[in-house]
């Protein structure tokens, strides 16, 4: 490159440029228009963090699991780039429980939150000419890491009629001898489902017929308010190797606390016979690895998990999610098509024939937020144009007053 005659050796990547979609991006973007005269208080319809709202603070237990790992002197040290060996441990035990076989402890990699957990696996796949098959809508930060790392992705749909289930017969079509991975939320992020066992273990049916494994996000594991019970991935693990990807952040309600993990779940050894965990490993020695002290708090946080906090977070999800799809549904250019089983997400579409003067949903979040005060993530943040992602971990009075600056919204912009 050359500027005033001199040369430069020097490029930003080009693909990451075009491509690089995150919710905190797209969320700063449409911050931008908040009207800063408008004295109301924002609502944030748009990130899945509740953890600064009094209902959904994390338990004392848990305050104080990382107050005597500090206090104890043995958490000043580097750990090692796996992870504490005790955190591992407590992690296998207490996965385990839901799993038909024991994991050990070195089937588990501590990482520095689920972010680094999906850099590492997409990173140790990349190799020239692969592709991975990802969902859409789905969590985007998989499909900016695929492409910054020279992954081709392909895209396969959740069926929303279908309680956004996996569109096997797609995915059977999208894959052929270069595919890796397949990768799945559950429970769901952006769109609140909760997958039935029979259909996890068609997804390893299907995987194991292509000959690949998955790499199965659980953040939201055991957050499930509706009547379908949460089903871990790694259930199937005999049938197809699966990677299993989950973090302190959302059941504990400390996202910022950085500490997450990959499980493997693989009986048969296919993973490690292929070198998938030896790169994991290695992958794993030139990155910065999770806050010693965090680690060190982790088998106390697993031992004192409170019931009676987790069943307080649950009901109050529950009661939002009812609470949104209830009056999102009231409001003619919204259309709700499931109620949220878990997570605390949900997808919305949104009715463009019902409004004048907005022609996508960037431009509806934006007009939202400019006039009401209200914050929301556009759905092509997620892969999902003209749709919107609605997050409902606040309390209740948040959502209830939400719903009603969006009813003025629409009553403002009706198109009769």
């Amino acid at each position: 490159m050359e500027m005033n005659g001199e040369r430069w050796n020097i490029e930003g990547k080009e693909e990451m440029n075009k491509s690089s979609v995150t919710v905190r991006g797209s969320l700063n973007q449409i911050s931008r228009y908040l009207n800063s005269e408008d004295d109301r208080p924002v609502i944030g319809f748009g990130h899945a963090d509740p953890s600064g709202f009094p209902s959904f603070r994390t338990s004392s237990a848990i305050v104080e699991a990382l107050v005597d790992a500090v206090r104890s002197w043995k958490f000043n040290s580097y750990p090692s780039a796996q992870g504490l060996l005790p955190a591992r441990r407590a992690l296998a035990e207490y996965y385990s429980k839901s799993l038909p076989y024991q994991l050990s402890s070195d089937e588990v990699f501590v990482t520095a939150g689920c972010l680094q957990a999906i850099e590492i696996i997409i990173s140790v796949l990349t190799r020239p000419g692969a592709n991975i098959l990802i969902p859409r809508p789905a969590f985007p930060h998989y499909e900016t890491r695929a492409i910054f790392g020279g992954l081709e992705v392909r895209n396969f749909n959740l069926i929303p009629q279908n309680n956004w289930e996996v569109d096997l017969e797609a995915v059977q079509a999208l894959a052929d001898n270069n595919t890796v991975a397949i990768v799945i939320i559950n429970p769901n992020n952006p769109c609140g489902s909760v997958y039935t066992s029979q259909h996890l273990k068609e997804i390893a049916e299907t995987a194991r017929k292509l000959g690949i494994f998955v790499i199965s996000d659980e953040v939201y594991a055991h957050m499930v308010f509706g009547k379908k019970p949460f089903v871990p991935m790694g259930e199937f693990g005999s049938i197809a190797p699966v990677l299993t990807l989950g973090s302190l952040s959302k059941k504990w309600s400390v996202p910022g606390w950085r500490l997450g993990w990959i499980l493997t779940t693989d009986p048969n050894g296919i993973l490690k016979k292929h070198g998938i965990l030896e790169s994991i490993e290695n992958y794993k020695e030139i990155i910065p690895p999770p806050a010693t002290c965090i680690q060190g708090a982790v088998p106390q946080i697993l031992a004192k998990n409170s019931d009676e906090f987790v069943s307080g977070l649950l009901d109050s999800l529950k009661t939002n999610a009812d609470i949104l799809y209830e009056k999102i549904n009231e409001i003619p250019c919204f259309t709700c098509p499931n109620k949220p089983e878990g997570s605390m997400l949900a997808m919305v579409k949104l009715n463009l024939e019902q409004l004048k003067g907005i022609g996508d949903d960037v431009e509806f979040c934006s007009k939202v937020a400019r006039e009401e005060s209200v914050v929301i993530l556009p759905g092509i943040a997620v892969g999902l144009k003209n749709w919107l992602r609605f997050s409902f971990g606040m309390e209740r009075c948040a959502i209830e007053d939400g719903m009603a600056r969006l009813e003025s919204f629409y009553q403002r912009h009706k198109l009769h």
